[in-house]
């Protein structure tokens, strides 16, 4: 036993393991459990871009229309996803443009469960803070891009910030007796029974009330340029307003589409899958088939909201339909995509 004990005191003093002892007597490293935390770091020309995980959702199988349920099965399973509900990331955007930090969506808080709520804590551990922002966008007002815009005290979580929305959208959610319109224009979508509506509708308005009080929300037309930079691109069927964001600095483009798909593994390469929370699915598919044969016809670089994270990448025509093609991990630098000189 002595001629143990020099080395293990050898070790000792030089801070090494006690490589010697029996594995019994080392302590086992426990599992910890978690991710890192959720951002992913882009430049956009001289734009500077953060991709923001709130969290995810588990979204019914079902709710994937147009197409037999086991033709949806056989291609999910093609990517190793099948079963009854489909995990579905929900993302965020900051830009910061150099003078101005934009958000585009806000995420769900803790409105919808316990897996989402994560996109402030991850937007300060990407290193800025909520009162630095001046401006969100929202891609459409549905609870898992607006519920956001409201603290845990119902406070509006980003002080400072001015919301943009499309005029459209504000106006199906906002005006007066709203869903009893939504009813009878045939605009409540085949997911929510007019009997749910109501709380629904009172829910988008009372995430905005706070900035609409302080005249700190503004609505925008087709194609506006919300900031130098950026310009709203209709995208209207999966909300009356629903909308995308040009991101354009210098020679680089970024389309953030929103909700054009909710299920990657399907909808790129079946574009004319509906969703079951579309509120007119025919539009909703026919601006998906646009948004998608622009971004391969123009090689942009797209975001979604529902894509895996971070939710950036490229469309490519395929045989069947679309493909997605996301980002590779890379360091902090010029992204070659959307340089019209390439092309």
């Amino acid at each position: 036993m002595k001629k143990f004990v020099r080395p293990l005191l050898m070790a000792a003093a030089l801070g090494l393991s006690f490589s010697l002892l029996p594995a019994a007597a080392r302590a086992e490293a426990p599992q910890v459990r978690t991710q890192a935390p959720g951002f992913y770091r882009l430049a956009l020309g001289a734009f500077e871009v953060t991709a923001l995980y709130d969290g995810y959702t588990d979204l019914g199988a079902a709710l994937l229309l147009n197409a037999k349920p086991a033709q949806i099965q056989d291609w999910l399973a093609a990517r190793f996803l099948a079963g009854e509900t489909l995990q579905t990331a929900v993302n965020g955007y900051l830009i910061n443009t150099g003078e101005k930090l934009v958000l585009v969506d806000a995420g769900a808080a803790h409105g919808m469960g316990d897996s989402l709520g994560a996109l402030i804590a991850n937007l300060e551990a990407s290193g800025y803070a909520p009162e630095q922002v001046d401006a969100v966008l929202l891609t459409h007002l549905h609870g898992d891009h607006a519920n956001g815009l409201l603290d845990a005290k119902g406070k509006a979580a980003f002080p400072n910030a001015t919301v943009y929305v499309n005029q459209a959208e504000a106006d199906f959610w906002l005006a007066d007796n709203a869903p009893e319109r939504a009813a009878q224009a045939g605009l409540l979508p085949p997911a929510l029974p007019a009997e749910q509506a109501k709380p629904l509708f009172q829910g988008v308005q009372a995430n905005v009330a706070p900035y609409r009080a302080a005249q700190r929300f503004k609505t925008l037309a087709d194609g506006a340029q919300v900031l130098p930079g950026i310009r709203l691109v209709a995208a209207y069927g999966h909300t009356p307003g629903h909308s995308a964001f040009l991101v354009t600095s210098g020679q680089q483009q970024l389309l953030i589409a929103g909700d054009i798909a909710h299920s990657a593994a399907v909808q790129f390469a079946h574009p004319e899958v509906a969703f079951a929370f579309d509120s007119n699915a025919p539009q909703a598919v026919a601006a998906r088939k646009a948004v998608f044969a622009r971004a391969a016809r123009e090689k942009l670089l797209v975001a979604g909201m529902h894509l895996p994270f971070p939710g950036i990448g490229h469309v490519r025509a395929a045989r069947q339909g679309y493909e997605w093609i996301p980002v590779e991990y890379s360091p902090i630098r010029q992204h070659p995509a959307g340089n019209p000189a390439s092309k």
